[in-house]
């Protein structure tokens, strides 16, 4: 009797696994073997940058200004009022802030707006039109700053954000990658030295930061590439590089302008000692060939000539020209240097004092 019971069970038990097999693995079945062993499928995580949003965003503020001017064209004494709009990036969080030369020029009043809705006066420290910052300062105290790292090295293809307050529409973002970066010394005075980026800038970005994807300032929006000869131009703007504006920043601070040095010579870029000039950064550089001197200037005092190859300015050797003006702008006047030349196929050092470039007398 127990075997014949066991018999029926053991039965039962196949007949209810065969069952059970078919509904997992029929094609028809509702229920398949497959999805039981697989993990339930989840929704990819969006792609956001909103916490590098949240870090940097609260540390770029709005900047009004009002500035007064006389109507030339007209007979009577009538003044004009100009209102223009800019944005400004918090650097310091007892009130220092960085902004475009170009925004604040001129002004009589300067009214910075934070995210928090405080309106403050503000006070221009100092303007540096060459690189085109400027540098404000508010009386408040713990405002928020903007992340920075004085290590950071941005690359071509980094990703960015540019936060400003484009036509007054209120603080805006836009997103872009670096297209080229550009020198980041004292020298600056042209768009090839900025940083190149795509984040769509407008009237209103100007002097608003630049970060990258964790929120951290990688430069202050300048400019967008103007337009020429009627061609249609897109994806092209341009940002202070975050090194350079945080020199200039202290400088500002510290003098109330950028004092840069100078030698008063010029040169250009050449491959070989018999002064083959260097027409492309393919080609190897091996100094700098000068071909102008200004006459009693501190290179012509030092007695550097016309046609002497430069090599080495203050123990450093030269790997462009943008280098060796940027080593001599960075001098404080007044400091001596050695110059390693070339001259006639022998090594010849001077001594020179460096003087005070003109543009900032």
């Amino acid at each position: 009797m127990t075997n014949f019971l066991l018999l029926i069970f053991k039965s039962v038990a196949y007949g209810l696994a065969l069952a059970l097999l078919y509904l997992l693995l029929a094609p028809s079945g509702q229920l398949q073997l497959a999805h039981l062993l697989q993990p339930a499928e989840s929704e990819p995580a969006a792609i956001s940058y909103a916490k590098a949003v949240r870090a940097a965003a609260p540390a770029v503020v709005n900047v009004y200004t009002r500035s007064t001017q006389l109507d030339e064209r007209s007979y009577e004494r009538r003044v004009i009022q100009n209102q223009s709009l800019g944005s400004g990036v918090i650097m310091r969080s007892d009130g220092y802030i960085v902004t475009n030369y170009h925004v604040v020029h001129g002004a009589d009043q300067i009214v910075v707006a934070l995210q928090d809705g405080r309106q403050l006066d503000a006070l221009l420290i100092g303007q540096d039109q060459m690189t085109d910052l400027a540098v404000l300062k508010v009386e408040a105290e713990d405002l928020p700053v903007i992340p920075q790292n004085p290590e950071l090295a941005p690359q071509v293809g980094d990703l960015v954000l540019a936060i400003g307050n484009p036509l007054n529409l209120g603080q805006s973002i836009t997103q872009g990658i670096i297209s080229a970066t550009g020198r980041a010394g004292l020298s600056t005075n042209s768009y090839t030295d900025f940083m190149q980026m795509d984040a769509a800038i407008n009237e209103g970005n100007s002097g608003g930061a630049l970060v990258n994807s964790n929120g951290v300032l990688v430069g202050i929006n300048t400019a967008a590439f103007q337009r020429q000869r009627n061609l249609e131009v897109q994806g092209i703007f341009f940002a202070v590089p975050y090194k350079l504006a945080a020199t200039v920043m202290q400088k500002l601070i510290k003098h109330g302008r950028v004092v840069r040095g100078a030698l008063g010579m010029n040169g250009i870029p050449v491959v070989n000692a018999a002064g083959e000039r260097q027409v492309s950064t393919g080609q190897p550089f091996y100094g700098v060939l000068i071909d102008q001197v200004e006459p009693f200037g501190p290179a012509d005092t030092a007695g550097v000539q016309q046609g002497d190859i430069l090599l080495q300015v203050d123990h450093k050797a030269l790997t462009s020209v943008g280098q060796a003006l940027d080593i001599v702008a960075e001098t404080e006047p007044g400091s001596e240097i050695d110059l390693l030349l070339e001259r006639q196929g022998q090594k010849v050092t001077l001594k020179c004092r460096i003087g005070l470039r003109p543009e900032a007398e």
